[in-house]
């Protein structure tokens, strides 16, 4: 059951990161590119290339999990 819901989470964290990734603005940078680095720099998770990362290394530590159990 944690696996479903752990999935379920990682899903929901990487298209939440996309849409961040494509909607954000940012402080400095001339395309989204550069912009979408500098907030990973100056907000870490926060920022939308921050939660698409945490949800790919929560779907493969839930994936993992999965196998060592």
């Amino acid at each position: 059951m944690m696996y479903i819901i752990g999935l379920i989470f990682g899903v929901v964290l990487v298209t939440w990161g996309i849409y961040r990734m494509k909607t954000d603005e940012g402080l400095f940078g001339k395309n989204q590119k550069n912009k979408n680095l500098f907030n990973l720099l100056l907000m870490g998770e926060a920022s939308g290339i921050g939660q698409f990362l945490g949800g790919v290394i929560l779907i493969i530590a839930v994936i993992i999990g999965f196998f060592v159990k």
